[in-house]
């Protein structure tokens, strides 16, 4: 396999052993032996089969194989499920769990449906509980304390069953982005739910500890809550529970509660995954699908999984056994946008979602085909007389799956489950493809590789495509970069811009049929990002959510574009290279005459007074002052005030600011007026708060800024760039459920 160069990078930042100063142990050839040997153990065809698996750039598995086989760490497995029940001794024993999975690279989902409520009686305390989100909080901060030796940082997942009395507040539990921000959320979704949103009527909340109706609140109402967070922030998604366990392979053994991180494996509690992907952008033969590599591709894919799984060692014993009683694994796909380039067919077509369903109901057939002949040669999972194979419930329609199914109930299958489309994050860049079944994000993108130097990324096939036409140059790429979408460049030819469309050029219907055109034959689930311009309103995301029930999906994750307070504006007129990189903000002058108040606060320190003034814009500038201190505390107060006033004026929205100050600790906190003041700097974030409440400050609302002193308004402004990368400072993108950054390999899961 070809290497490009930013697969080099991942894989010297992340995957390639290292030494203790840091110098690179391996190369590609290294890496995949090391994986290769040491999952196919003392059996030399399966090494030969495994090493040019992976070296052909048709097959990846997930990143703690790669990062970890063949290591003193041994952990292969990229997601786990955990229990929580209601009990103090389980909650912190999960809590314990979950930072020895983080530690190991692996991501945790949890149901926290079994914790009682806030303010219910808890007996043995004779108090009351503080609620399941409380202790999110506590594991959100457990997260935060586990390092990950620098490769892969902790991400979890929350669910909320829909009936749960505190459903409300879970819903709208990450309004503030800087809660929970080791934590995806989703609410579990019942039929029952659904129906009653349908009919607009109102449905139980349930107590989990009494199993006694606590309220009942309307259906429409919490579904509307659910789709006016989506808007505002992306989460929480929704997860289709029942739909979920209708598809459970073993309902005998328990019933599936939770998700991975992403959402695209739903699991037993005590569960682990091993996932893998194929690289579609490879299956290319004569203007076609290469179904006979693709089927050599998927059962070699199965038999390297299913090894896995005999290799790795998991982090507590009841996960190794959960799992060796299942032996679940997972293939997916990557490169399916780069598969449709190249068949020149557009993302957003029937073409496309009739060619999903066929490459989809391949892979699923061919791996449950050599499960079954693995079975036959090792013997079915533990569990498979207690499951849907064996009582004949599983059900695909067609005279080939008639056949198949009968050979399985007769012959056993060594997998319980065989299929899921994963996030493939950096796997999909060491490939150089296009991740999961998402469509591209952009054509162009620009990659921060010094200060003050910017390179192009082209897409390969683009950029094969314009040269075909006799249309590649540098203008026209730096016009492209700026939206990253070829759609609005004139001298393009609409062949061209109907082939290469992009995640932003696609409506959220297309999206979302594209995803369910592959659930239709995957076991598990479909990790994608539902993509919404910035000027989608909430009728057009609970539309969405509506579609993707009515479709068979078994979750939803939107993301409506610049809805996360972390990003920041860009202007659409121009060279971005010319204005987005070499435009600074300037911050407004400061008038003659300004208005404000002072407010009082007490601090460890003394009494702190902080005046905020105000311009025709709104807030404009901080001053603080405090009793007799001198020296450096003085000179730091004066530059959090300095610094807060230049932000004011530069545009930059007051909560942002208020962000990064509230809850900076030292070591003299202070109660004010029912408050802890946990430092200088909070005092100063909690003034700017207050400030908030008494003035329904305008400015803060605009969307008005200013570069260079010149005035731009909302006119001007295109959509909202992605936020940057906290590794390279190039732009994040948002798809398969998560944050990735292209230029670097850095994923916020």
């Amino acid at each position: 396999m070809h290497l490009s160069e930013n697969a080099l990078t991942v894989l010297k930042k992340r995957y390639f052993r290292k030494n203790e100063t840091g110098e690179c142990l391996e190369d590609w050839q290294a890496l995949i032996t090391r994986v290769a040997n040491n999952i196919a153990g003392s059996n030399e065809d399966d090494f030969k089969k495994f090493y040019e698996l992976l070296d052909s750039g048709d097959f990846l598995p997930n990143s703690p194989t790669l990062m970890n086989a063949g290591g003193d760490l041994q952990q292969l497995s990229a997601c786990f499920v955990l229990p929580i029940d209601d009990s103090m001794d389980s909650i912190f024993e999960t809590v314990k769990n979950a930072a020895l999975i983080h530690k190991s690279g692996g991501g945790t989902g949890f149901s926290f449906s079994r914790l009682r409520e806030a303010n219910a009686r808890v007996r043995s305390t004779n108090g009351v509980s503080s609620g399941p989100i409380s202790f999110m909080k506590v594991f959100n901060s457990a997260t935060d304390a586990v390092k990950q030796g620098g490769t892969r940082r902790g991400a979890n997942m929350a669910i909320l069953n829909v009936d749960h009395p505190q459903i409300l507040d879970f819903i709208t539990c990450k309004r503030d982005p800087n809660e929970l921000t080791n934590f995806n959320i989703s609410v579990g979704i019942t039929e029952r739910f659904m129906q009653a949103v349908a009919d607009n009527t109102d449905y139980d909340l349930v107590s989990p500890h009494t199993g006694k109706v606590a309220d009942r609140i309307s259906a429409a109402m919490v579904f509307e809550l659910i789709v006016e967070m989506a808007h505002k922030n992306g989460e929480p998604g929704i997860v289709f529970l029942d739909r979920i366990n209708a598809m459970n392979p073993t309902p005998a053994i328990g019933a599936i509660e939770s998700t991975n991180p992403c959402g695209e494996q739903p699991l037993l509690p005590n569960e682990a995954c091993n996932l893998g992907s194929i690289n579609l952008a490879t299956m290319i033969l004569d203007g076609d699908v290469d179904w006979e590599r693709l089927t050599k591709v998927i059962r070699d894919s199965v038999d390297f999984l299913d090894k896995v799984i005999d290799c790795s060692r998991f982090p507590l014993e009841s996960i190794e056994k959960m799992v060796k009683a299942n032996r679940k694994i997972g293939l997916g796909i990557m490169g399916w946008a780069d598969l449709l380039y190249q068949l020149k067919i557009p993302y957003n077509s029937e073409e496309a979602i009739e060619l999903a369903e066929r490459i989809m109901e391949t892979i699923d057939f061919e791996a449950k085909k050599r499960s079954m002949e693995l079975a036959m040669i090792h013997g079915s999972f533990p569990n498979f007389e207690k499951s849907i194979y064996a009582t004949g419930e599983l059900i695909r329609e067609g005279k080939p799956w008639a056949e198949l199914i009968s050979d399985i109930r007769k012959n056993g299958i060594r997998n319980a489950t065989h299929t899921t489309i994963a996030p493939t994050g950096t796997i999909s860049m060491i490939a150089d493809t296009s991740s999961g079944i998402e469509p591209q994000f952009s054509l162009v993108y620009v990659k921060n590789v010094m200060d003050t130097e910017k390179l192009l990324y082209v897409n390969k096939w683009f950029e094969a495509a314009l040269e075909e036409w006799g249309l590649l140059n540098q203008d026209l790429l730096e016009e492209v970069s700026q939206s990253g979408s070829a759609n609005h460049i004139s001298d393009l030819p609409q062949e061209l811009k109907d082939v290469f469309q992009t995640a932003h050029d696609i409506s959220p219907q297309w999206h979302i049929r594209m995803q369910a055109a592959f659930q239709k034959y995957t076991d598990n689930a479909v990790s994608k990002t539902i993509n919404f311009p910035n000027s989608a309103s909430i009728a057009d995301i609970r539309e969405a959510y509506i579609l993707a029930y009515k479709l068979g999906c078994k979750g939803v994750t939107v993301y409506r574009d610049g809805s996360r307070d972390n990003q920041v504006l860009s202007v659409g007129t121009g060279s971005p290279v010319k204005e987005s990189f070499e435009k600074k903000v300037a911050p407004r002058q400061r008038p003659e005459i300004t208005h404000g108040i002072t407010q009082r606060l007490e601090t460890g320190c003394g009494h702190m007074y902080v005046t905020i003034n105000t311009d025709t814009h709104g807030a404009c500038e901080v001053f603080v002052q405090m009793g007799k201190v001198g020296g450096c505390a003085s000179a730091q107060l004066e530059a959090i005030a300095r610094l807060s006033s230049l932000a004011l004026r530069s545009s930059i929205r007051i909560e942002a600011i208020i962000r990064q100050l509230k809850g900076i600790r030292c070591q003299s906190p202070m109660w004010h007026k029912g408050k802890m003041i946990t430092s200088c700097g909070d005092a100063v974030g909690q003034a700017l708060e207050n400030f908030l409440s008494l003035h329904a400050n305008k400015e803060l609302k605009s969307l008005h800024i200013s570069m260079d002193g010149e005035s731009i308004s909302t006119d001007d402004v295109t959509r909202p760039m992605a936020a940057t990368c906290p590794d390279c400072g190039s732009a994040i993108e948002h798809l398969e459920g998560c944050l990735k950054c292209p230029s670097c390999g850095w994923s916020k899961c």
